[in-house]
């Protein structure tokens, strides 16, 4: 009987097994070091960084269009708050995206110019030694000439070369090799992905971008204070700045006018002057969708564009206190529009607050447009008296009104006053002023923009390609040749091949070395393959 105690002894008896030692810091470091120069967490953090490019283009950008992110804010409030504590709105700015950014460059860094090093070695290195039994390798053949067998060497020599093989003759045999552009293709490309990293840095620091809503008839300079929003880079220079101007003669927006998708933009083309220069002649040029206009470096986008009814306001002894084209900005695909008229002139001053509406209708919805072209424009105003704050130093946006302190007008049946405009009508308000719309003009969101990295990225981009087709497409081989004199009288040659991964082998390796035996060779005595 086995004795009980011998086969179920607490663990407790039994020996710990033996753990390796703590690593000490600098071991640790270089642990760390190894881990995060590794192609496989390169390929991880590109992976990281194409994942975090997604919410750039899924939400609106500050940097790239400010109007479409604060409407994006102001209708979803409970949102935006969310959306700012983790940066969505600035998404290529984030720390997030800057950590991820920088981890990829230093990745790349210490795993290309390693191999770099070695593979400059490697392409100057003498071909390997043919191994001792040739036979072994996956491709063999083996023939006999009548040469003796230097001159079998010499003419297989002369045949690799011309194939563009490196060739060497050591002890009686030939090796020769070839393919190295397949591993120079492959060091090429993440060269170009670091260079591409290098110049959407440098397109970053030295650039700068900025935004702009221009309204037909009105022009702009190169200036920090004539944007609407200006995003420089951390070198970025402002006195610098190409001193063009641009003007907006006309706006010209197409739409569907028929099916499902009505209302649709089709065309969307602004007619512009510039000049480079105050001295430089003025030119003349229509920017559209990826055609921008270029001057001196700089490139300007059209991105948005809505509608400009122009107001005048008169006091009441008919005094014109207000006149001009007012933005109001979409907040739909028909254009159904929002904005605000600030009027300081009067006493007290006087806040318009509402919508324009292309295609006016007013149903249970509300008033809205049901299409975005100018069927039948209307402006629906609500009325405040008091003090717009506008004189308190305190900045404003020119598109919202603070009601706050503010008296809203009342009609003559004691409701809330709305006054309801349409192209050159006039309406008096009951505290005497007078608001009339002579006309509708268009606006548009121009994004201006200098990127000194964009051409060098550009090449980076085409060298990558090129190397990911070396990679591709070239071939690595290794060919050996052995000649020895033959107990009859002949030469006895073997000629075996090996390609560097099965995927570069097969048919193609097998043709070659036989195609090389049958040329040195007078007739074949076996084949592995």
């Amino acid at each position: 009987m086995v004795d009980q105690t011998l086969t179920s002894a607490p663990a407790r008896d039994q020996p710990p097994e033996p753990r390796p030692p703590a690593l000490k810091p600098l071991e640790l470091a270089r642990w760390a070091w190894r881990q995060l120069t590794s192609m496989r967490t390169a390929l991880v953090l590109l992976f990281l960084l194409a994942l975090a490019a997604v919410p750039g283009s899924l939400v609106p950008q500050r940097s790239i269009d400010a109007a479409r992110a604060a409407q994006f804010a102001a209708e979803h409030p409970h949102l935006a708050p969310w959306y700012d504590r983790f940066s969505l709105f600035s998404v290529y700015s984030s720390p997030w995206f800057a950590a991820t950014y920088l981890l990829l460059f230093v990745s790349l860094v210490g795993c290309v110019l390693p191999r770099s090093r070695a593979h400059l070695r490697a392409s100057l290195a003498r071909p390997p030694r043919a191994p001792r039994n040739l036979g072994r390798l996956p491709v063999h053949e083996e023939t006999t000439s009548t040469r003796t067998p230097d001159e079998v060497l010499a003419e297989a020599r002369t045949l690799l070369r011309a194939k563009r093989f490196r060739v060497d003759v050591v002890d009686g045999a030939l090796s020769a090799e070839k393919g190295y552009l397949r591993e120079t293709g492959n060091l090429v490309f993440h060269l170009a992905l670091l260079l591409l990293l290098l110049s959407v840095a440098l397109g970053h620091l030295l650039g700068y971008k900025a935004n702009v809503l221009l309204i037909e008839g009105e022009a702009f300079s190169n200036t920090v204070t004539a944007y609407d929003t200006w995003t420089p880079g951390a070198l970025a220079d402002e006195s610098s700045l190409a001193p063009f101007t641009v003007s907006l003669d006309d706006l010209k927006v197409r739409y569907q006018t028929s099916g499902q998708q009505r209302g649709a933009p089709r065309d969307f083309e602004a007619s512009v002057r510039y000049t480079s220069s105050p001295d430089a002649p003025e030119k003349s040029y229509v920017v559209r969708v990826n055609h921008p206009l270029k001057v001196d470096g700089v490139k300007v986008f059209l991105l948005g564009n809505g509608y400009a009814p122009v107001f005048t306001v008169r006091d009441r002894d008919g005094r014109v206190v207000s006149r001009g084209a007012v933005p109001f900005l979409p907040r739909d695909g028909n254009d159904t529009s929002v904005g605000v008229i600030k009027v300081t002139g009067t006493t007290p001053q006087i806040g318009f607050d509402g919508f324009f509406l292309p295609t006016a209708v007013i149903d249970r919805a509300g008033p809205h447009s049901i299409y975005p072209g100018l069927k039948l424009p209307r402006a629906l105003l609500s009325v405040y008296t008091g003090d717009l704050g506008v004189d308190s130093g305190t900045p404003q946006s020119v598109y919202s009104l603070d009601k706050k302190g503010l008296t809203q007008v009342l009609g003559e049946d004691g409701r809330k006053l709305v006054v309801g405009l349409a192209p050159h009508t006039s309406v008096t308000l009951p505290t005497g002023e007078t608001i009339t719309m002579d006309g509708v003009r268009r606006w548009t969101s121009l994004s201006i923009a200098r990127d000194p990295g964009a051409g060098p990225a550009l090449g980076s981009a085409l060298l990558a390609l090129a190397g990911l087709m070396m990679s591709l497409f070239v071939r690595r081989r290794r060919v050996w040749v052995r000649a020895a004199a033959g107990d009859d009288g002949r030469t006895l040659v073997e000629v075996a091949g090996l390609a560097r991964t099965e995927a570069e082998g097969g048919e193609g390796l097998t043709d070659e070395v036989r195609e090389l035996a049958e040329q040195i060779g007078t007739m074949r005595i076996g084949t592995t393959s």
